[in-house]
């Protein structure tokens, strides 16, 4: 281990054998931080990977990984008290991500968590302490930010802002404006969607069908589909091709995978173009699976993007 106050960084091998030396650094940081206490995450932390890894594939939402060294890492405790316990980091990620801590201290945990841990820093690269990995509900890396440089919360949380997606908001958008109302022609969304660069999520049903009405009723009526529909696509409520009359704003069954929607089915489909599918769901789900879904797609496309961006 190499330590660099200059840098805000802690150079440090998860694996590598406990020397004379580095017992003697732990004992000069141990006497400098006395009386600081170590890294101690609250309840809104858990420390087990695959745990968390769960979670995100239940909501849907990536995950923030601290890696910390809490008894011998210094800029690891700044950090946390600086930024991981202030009320407006836990605002900020609350309904936006999973909160992850893999912490390798030196004394306190057995050597079968030891690598447990040390394999989830190899996994995603990590070799400096404290580090940031922002992880996809699929386990793929988004991106990550090394080292604590003494910032604000607003400036520590400015580079992951963009790579989540958006927090569901307790108010609606106006129901007057274009981007907050639910739009009926499959021909509108497609042009709004072009001109607000969001993706499509169409709620596709049979105007006939009561039991699909009802369906999604309850869906739109949802506050967290609600909130995060109105957030991050656009919504329309379309019909099937053959029952859009004799307007051309039906969606085909390209759309809806190659098959004819079931009688009082009702399909959730995300599209780029209005005519190739990239995300469904069903609509005979509840709610929060629905949800759950939809946010899994955000965050693995956003993991998209930043990794096609990287090449």
């Amino acid at each position: 281990m190499s330590l660099s106050n200059a840098t805000g960084r802690f150079q440090f091998s998860p694996l590598a054998p406990r020397t004379g030396g580095l017992a003697r650094w732990i004992a000069v940081i141990a006497a400098i931080f006395a009386g600081m206490g170590s890294v101690q995450a609250g309840d809104h932390w858990l420390r087990d990977y695959e745990d968390a890894m769960a979670a995100a594939e239940q909501s849907g939402r990536p995950v923030l990984t601290i890696f910390t060294g809490s008894d011998w890492c210094p800029h690891c405790v700044t950090l946390e008290k600086k930024v991981l316990e202030t009320d407006q980091f836990l605002a900020w990620a609350a309904n936006r991500v999973v909160l992850l801590m893999i912490d390798l201290p030196q004394q306190g945990i057995s050597q079968e968590e030891r690598n447990a841990r040390s394999r989830v820093c190899i996994k995603y690269g990590v070799r400096t302490f404290p580090n940031t990995v922002l992880i996809a509900p699929d386990g793929s890396r988004i991106m990550g930010q090394s080292g604590y440089h003494g910032q604000a919360p607003e400036a520590w949380l400015a580079a992951f802002d963009k790579h989540v997606p958006a927090p569901v908001l307790a108010e609606k958008p106006s129901q007057d404006s274009e981007d907050g109302k639910i739009l009926s022609s499959l021909d509108k969304a497609v042009e709004t969607a072009r001109d607000s660069r969001r993706p499509m999520l169409l709620l596709v049903s049979r105007p006939s069908d009561s039991e699909a009405k009802t369906r999604v009723a309850t869906l739109i009526q949802d506050p967290e589909f609600d909130s995060l529909a109105r957030n991050n696509f656009v919504v329309a409520q379309v019909p099937p091709r053959d029952e859009a009359a004799a307007t051309p704003s039906g969606v085909t069954e390209d759309l809806l995978g190659g098959t004819e929607l079931a009688p009082e089915g009702v399909e959730v489909i995300v599209t780029e173009d209005g005519e190739t599918p990239i995300h469904t769901e069903s609509g005979s789900q509840s709610a929060t699976r629905i949800v759950s879904g939809l946010r899994r797609f955000l965050a693995n496309r956003q993991a998209s993007r930043e990794l096609d961006a990287r090449r």
